[in-house]
């Protein structure tokens, strides 16, 4: 409740804030109706990829409806709700405050489905594709499993670059979770369990995030990318994955050549020395109860309706009645949408004897996943194309996957999966990532409606809304690995994951840009917002690198409490800066 009244406080006091500013702004700004669409009159040296829409309140409530029907930047949002139109034709407009609050609750959700969708299923696909192709650690760890972890920034980014009304958001959310990462969860790891961090490692990592940053702080300067400057990021992030290999390989081996030394000698002089298979087990990984205690005692054969009800049935009864009440009224609030989830996204688990093979619902995904595709890519514009001007692509692709899923159905058993049972981690992989993209979409949608209402800069709510919904479930599990006695795994997982982000979201974001456009990218930073953004980012990353050899890289709760501190003066400077209160 006091969460709500904060809340409702913050959206007064900022309308307050707008309300001030309309006057001003009308002084220099003049909105004028041209033919079917309306056309602001800017002064000389505005900034040209100026969104149109900001200036929607400016104007009287009576024309609000109108303005952003016909202005092509209020309906330049990929999502598929058209936000603008729903906020200023179907809420009156005392009312405003009400329809912000229910889209910052919405916010919430989105954020929610996000961490589901990556966790649940596009998560464990990419590890069965790993599995199949049977990479290493090190080479599954820095390119599927990095994926898998910054699927919700990689697609958050590439979303907000859609656009160059938005791009602004993809900026501030990267540089805005590089620098909560830096400074918040490695704070937070070194202040739960203080340790010595691997040096090598670290110096690699912060080097090549430091290249990935002053490399953005550089095509910022310039204002835009070109195509080669964004296959650039990727290439950059391959040296990446090729100095991890590299390095994991020469200290195997000089591991190995350790080991076998010291056997040697322990042969030598009668010693006995302890294998690798009895190394200790983490705790975390004992099952709290036998899964054989809820295996029936007689076996029996499941009918087809039983494993397809079961298979889509997201609640475990085993775990629902040991679960706190606050974890089973978020469960009640995930259950539909996780039901749909399973319903049109295939998940193979490997570590399954049957990789997760249910029959009937594996057979309607070769109908459910295709739909998903055409339906939700590019806002389904495609699937919704005639071919000879009369048959809808999605019918076609209905009636391929019927026929497909008949002969699936009908040429396997429930008992044994097919041997092309693996094709099914790709469809799943891809039906999964669009899904992230659609919601990805939603929220990138959602932050510029609430830009545009409360006059934020869209650098602002990246590195705050944007970056914290990203970035705060990563936190609290490196937090948690740190507690059971592995903050070296924690403190990797921080730096590896924002590498990936970074040079993915950035070369791959502008890359799909370049490509649909024929033409370079405009970056240009939203007042002096972006260079406070990137500037903290690139000083903590400096004092890192000096600071942590000094400590002969021992990171105390000093030093933790040090980081904290820094985010917290960095977060004041930046908000302070974003309504003028500080002026450079």
């Amino acid at each position: 409740m006091r969460a709500l009244l904060l809340l409702f406080c913050t959206i007064a006091l900022q309308w307050d804030l707008v309300s001030c500013q309309k006057t001003v702004y009308q002084s220099n700004t003049h909105i004028v109706p041209h033919g079917n669409v309306w056309r602001s009159d800017r002064p000389a040296g505005a900034t040209p990829n100026r969104d149109e829409c900001d200036v929607v309140m400016n104007l009287s409530a009576s024309q609000r409806c109108e303005f952003v029907k016909n202005t092509p930047d209020c309906a330049s949002d990929e999502g598929f709700i058209k936000y603008p139109v729903v906020t200023f034709c179907q809420f009156p407009p005392n009312l405003l405050p009400l329809a912000i609050t229910l889209y910052v609750l919405w916010l919430f959700v989105l954020f929610l489905l996000l961490g589901l969708i990556a966790s649940d299923f596009f998560c464990p696909n990419l590890s069965a594709i790993s599995s199949t192709l049977s990479l290493t650690h090190n080479v599954a760890g820095v390119t599927f499993l990095a994926l898998g972890n910054g699927a919700p920034d990689v697609f958050s980014a590439m979303a907000a670059f859609s656009h160059p009304q938005t791009a602004g958001l993809a900026i501030g959310a990267l540089f805005g979770a590089g620098i909560f990462v830096t400074t918040v969860v490695a704070g937070s790891i070194a202040l739960v369990k203080p340790f010595t961090v691997a040096s090598r490692p670290f110096l690699r990592d912060v080097i090549f995030y430091m290249a990935a940053v002053f490399w953005t702080f550089f095509i910022l300067y310039k204002g835009h990318i070109s195509m080669g400057e964004a296959v650039g990021y990727l290439g950059l992030y391959i040296a990446y994955v090729l100095t991890v290999i590299v390095s994991a390989y020469v200290y195997n081996r000089q591991k190995h050549q350790l080991n076998g030394s010291a056997q040697t000698s322990g042969r030598e002089h009668g010693e006995i020395l302890p294998s690798d298979s009895y190394r200790e087990i983490p705790s975390a990984s004992i099952q709290t109860h036998d899964d054989g205690e809820y295996e029936p005692l007689l076996p029996y054969t499941r009918s087809t309706a039983q494993i397809f009800l079961n298979a889509i049935n997201p609640v475990d009864s085993r775990t629902w009645r040991r679960q706190h009440w606050s974890a089973k009224a978020l469960k009640v609030i995930k259950v539909p949408v996780e039901v749909l989830l399973l319903l049109t996204v295939p998940v193979v688990d490997a570590d399954k004897e049957d990789h997760n093979w249910k029959r009937p619902l594996n057979s309607l995904h070769i109908i459910t996943g295709p739909l998903v595709c055409v339906l939700t890519f590019q806002s389904g514009k495609y699937g919704l194309l005639l071919i000879e001007g009369e048959v809808p692509v999605w019918v076609l692709i209905l009636c391929t996957g019927v026929f497909l899923s008949g002969i699936v159905f009908f040429t396997t058993t429930n008992e044994r999966p097919p041997r092309y049972h693996f094709l099914y981690s790709l469809l799943g992989f891809v039906v999964s990532a669009l899904w992230i993209s659609t919601v990805a979409s939603e929220i990138v949608s959602v932050l510029h409606l609430l830009g545009i209402v409360l006059s934020l800069s869209n650098t602002v709510l990246g590195l705050t809304l944007l970056a914290w919904g990203n970035s705060i479930g990563d936190c609290f599990a490196d937090i948690t690995i740190a507690r059971q006695g592995y903050p070296r795994m924690a403190i990797s997982a921080c730096f590896g994951g924002i590498i990936f982000n970074m040079l993915f979201g950035v070369g791959l974001g502008c890359l799909l840009q370049i490509f649909q456009t024929n033409n370079v990218v405009m970056l240009e930073p939203e007042g002096m917002l972006c260079w406070v953004l990137s500037g903290a980012l690139g000083l903590s990353l400096v004092l890192s690198f000096i600071l942590v050899p000094l400590q002969c890289f021992h990171l105390s709760r000093v030093y933790g409490i040090f980081l904290l501190i820094f985010y917290i003066v960095f977060l004041l400077i930046a908000l302070l800066t974003e309504f003028r209160v500080i002026q450079f």
